[in-house]
């Protein structure tokens, strides 16, 4: 007997989330050794720890809480890392040496896993004088460059790599190239980026009134609020970035408004922070709460829902004191506020079982209904705690009570805060859920609709072979159970089919109750003109969401994985590719044409010589060798070793874009230099530069930081019968990328880019 409801589950567990020695072998030899594991960690620092341990595996028991990945992965384990998924750093101040202690804090916590946020409006703009060394400023953008080389080279702990938020205020003179920064492909690739809304801005653009872009007092200039607001909706229209942030509603509807400015969110925008504040993530299960599924009596159990979440609610408070941090400040922070972030996954499920269309008026109320019980539950358990350990250190009830969400709040819980505190400032959060969802029996991810109700899947086996299987959504496999092959009834829908505007609803209904904010994507049609689009974010405003995440499909996104159950001929493969693949090494022949580039870089004696060869066979070419040479003896180890391994890679064949990317990422800690107008972050990413140069200009590359001309897979692909469907994920090869909760994620592996 298994305790995974899907063959999907348990490859999750055993690569994501199962505990193992170095060398691979085994130490959780099942998943209840996992929840044993987590249990006996969070309840260490109990008072009576046995009696908690058992309490504790009762709820992670059959997946009905769900924590973060990071504290199934880690606690427990005695490995140095944190069990916090993510994290907003300090305030970077504006001075060059302010900027790269900041840089230094920022490594040191992804060494340790967490993603991180910044709010880069606190460095002046691009042209404003630097005092004291005769100079103009490079702007905010120019440093985001630095911190993008520095995440690629930091593996995050087990396989994870680093993940980034990145704000600018809708005030600062840079906010346009802001906007448009990732409209090259190339260029900040590890972070995402957010715009911070004000009130009064949306009310100029309502206005259509006028915009002054300002730093420090001294206006810049001074642009039409609806002009700028546009810029912003056509570079989410055609490059799903940036996304929006409401920063005056976060910090009015913040509990700790007393204390704290925030400005700053982690990665997937669910956890607005303020400077060193940690995120600290779980999940009610919701479709294993659901009692009697699609008959007419189907209900969520109320009394089972409140005792796991102040379960919940202990395990997550515990975690506090149970975790590492990287940096004093974070500990000191996430101590002060003991900030949680409990919130939910399976919805769109539970909603199913319940007879309710995701998107509809009934499902927005039974959702806020829902939320406000998870809510209400989750701060009682929290005054409780308050009653026997004491409430969080910056606690003042007068403040706290008429701050933020509390105004909102039932009289009596109001009133159990009054008189004996609480443990935690925030509790409630919504977090992407997207890989848990999966270990849980692929329940539907966090408040998102359905993806598809079954999809296929490649599985990668031992000897090299791919299997397929049928991974179906977990509701629909208890209507399955239940009915046999009956059709699904009209209120099942998916976030392929489902208006925008129902999207809204749901993340509007959910928000209202929940302290913190929300991870969510809202699918737009393709086809959806501008206007329309526009109007998503203003509804968005217009019913109290904090933030708002769209994804439309097009070229430059990228589609996502199909879903119709319809079998359709394949597209036909571009004829002209320029690239070859080759499945074996060949022998170098006699003569290759190739070309000699010079690189000089900045305070070096000698110049570098980087040559590149290319095989042609009929009228493609393709790389095949590289020599590089310099007269400077300090380089000829690595230049030789680096000569070796790239020409080997490149004999090998098939897309070998990667080797420019990975030396473009190389940051070197001594610093970078300045080269034609960009930062470049080390000497190796300016020899990956010269080798993407040489690899468009022979065709073999589409453009700076893109892809293949044509994918030499894909001809492979076609002649099995599958046709490759968007972007191929980077983890595993496979064309099943998805966004999920503003996550692309890979449905055969797992890989996310967020997680």
């Amino acid at each position: 007997m298994t305790r995974f409801a899907a063959p999907i589950a348990e490859q999750i567990w055993d690569m994501k989330y199962r505990l193992k020695e170095a060398d691979g072998t085994p130490v959780d030899q099942s998943v209840d050794d996992t929840w044993r594991r987590i249990a006996r960690s969070l309840a260490a620092v109990e008072a009576e720890p046995e009696l908690w341990e058992g309490r504790f595996y009762s709820a992670l028991e059959d997946f009905k809480y769900l924590p973060a990945g990071r504290i199934i992965a880690g606690a427990g384990t005695a490995r140095s890392v944190t069990l916090f998924n993510c994290f907003v750093m300090g305030t970077i101040p504006d001075s060059m040496g302010g900027i790269f202690d900041m840089l230094k804090e920022a490594a040191l916590t992804m060494q340790q896993g967490g993603g991180i946020g910044y709010d880069f409006s606190t460095i002046r703009p691009r042209g404003a004088e630097v005092h004291g060394v005769a100079a103009d400023a490079s702007g905010p953008l120019s440093f985001m460059d630095v911190w993008d080389a520095m995440c690629r080279t930091i593996m995050s702990a087990g396989s994870r790599r680093g993940a980034m938020m990145a704000t600018m205020r809708c005030d600062h003179p840079d906010v346009e190239q802001f906007i448009e920064a990732k409209q090259d492909a190339a260029r900040l690739r590890m972070f995402n980026l957010s715009v911070l809304i004000t009130d009064p801005f949306m009310e100029a653009v309502k206005a259509d009134g006028s915009w002054d872009l300002q730093f420090k007092g001294r206006i810049y200039r001074t642009v039409q609020a609806r002009d700028l607001w546009n810029k912003i909706m056509q570079a989410t229209y055609d490059f799903a970035e940036p996304g929006v942030i409401f920063i005056d509603r976060i910090n009015r509807m913040n509990n700790l408004g007393y204390a704290e400015t925030i400005a700053a969110t982690n990665p997937c925008g669910e956890q607005p922070l303020p400077p060193y504040g940690a995120c600290l993530l779980g999940s009610i299960n919701m479709a294993r709460l659901v009692r009697n599924p699609f008959e007419a009596g189907a209900d969520l159990d109320p009394e089972a829902l409140d005792d796991l979440v102040r379960l919940s609610i202990r395990m997550m408070d515990n975690v506090v004191d149970a975790s590492r941090f990287p940096l004093p400040q974070q500990a000191e922070e996430a101590r002060a506020k003991r900030r949680i972030g409990l919130g939910v996954t399976g919805l769109a499920d539970a909603l199913l079982m319940t007879g309710l269309r995701y998107g509809s008026e009934e499902a927005a109320a039974q959702t806020e209904a829902w939320m406000k019980r998870i809510a209400r539950a989750a701060y009682l358990a929290s005054v409780d705690l308050a009653r026997e350990k004491g409430a969080f250190p910056l606690f003042d009830a007068e403040k706290y009570l008429a701050s933020g969400n509390m105004m909102q709040m039932d009289e009596d819980v109001r009133e159990a805060v009054r008189t004996h505190g609480i443990r935690n400032a925030l509790l409630t959060s919504i977090a992407p859920t997207g890989t848990i969802s999966l270990y849980a029996g692929n329940v539907s991810s966090g408040i998102e609709p359905v993806f598809a109700y079954a999809y296929k899947r490649k599985v990668l086996q031992k000897d090299g072979s791919r299997t397929e299987e049928e991974v179906v959504d977990y509701a629909v496999k208890l209507w399955r159970d239940k009915f046999g092959d009956a059709p699904l009834p009209d209120y099942f829908v998916n976030a392929q089919t489902l208006p925008p505007l129902d999207h809204v609803r749901m993340q509007a209904a959910a928000q209202k109750w929940i302290d913190s904010s929300i991870s969510k994507t809202i699918n737009c049609p393709e086809d959806i003109d501008v206007e329309a689009f526009k109007d998503v974010y203003m509804a968005a405003w217009d019913q109290g969401c904090k933030g708002c995440t769209t994804y439309r499909p097009n070229a430059v996104t990228g589609s996502v994985l199909s879903v119709s159950e319809s079998t359709e001929s394949a597209p036909e493969v571009d004829q002209g590719a320029e690239v070859v693949y080759l499945t074996e090494p060949l022998d170098r022949p006699q003569s290759l044409e190739g070309a000699t580039y010079k690189l000089k870089w900045p305070d070096s004696e000698h110049a570098i010589y980087i040559t590149i060869n290319d095989i042609v066979q009929g009228t493609r070419r393709r790389p095949f060798e590289v020599f590089i040479n310099s007269k400077n003896m300090e380089h000829f180890a690595w230049t030789v070793a680096l000569t070796r391994m790239i020409s080997a890679v490149f004999r090998r064949g098939g897309d070998v874009s990667f080797v420019v990317e990975e030396l473009k990422a190389v940051f070197d800690p001594r610093g970078g230099a300045w080269m034609q107008g960009r930062y470049v972050p080390s000497i190796l990413a300016a020899i990956g530069g010269v080798i993407e140069r040489h690899m468009i200009a022979t065709g073999f590359l589409a453009g700076e930081g893109m892809g293949l001309k044509s994918d030499p897979q894909a001809e492979r692909m076609v002649a099995g019968g599958e046709a490759p469907r968007g972007k191929a994920c980077p983890s595993c090869g496979s064309y099943a990328l998805r966004m999920v909760e503003g996550c692309m994620t890979c449905a055969d592996c797992g890989f996310s880019k967020c997680s």
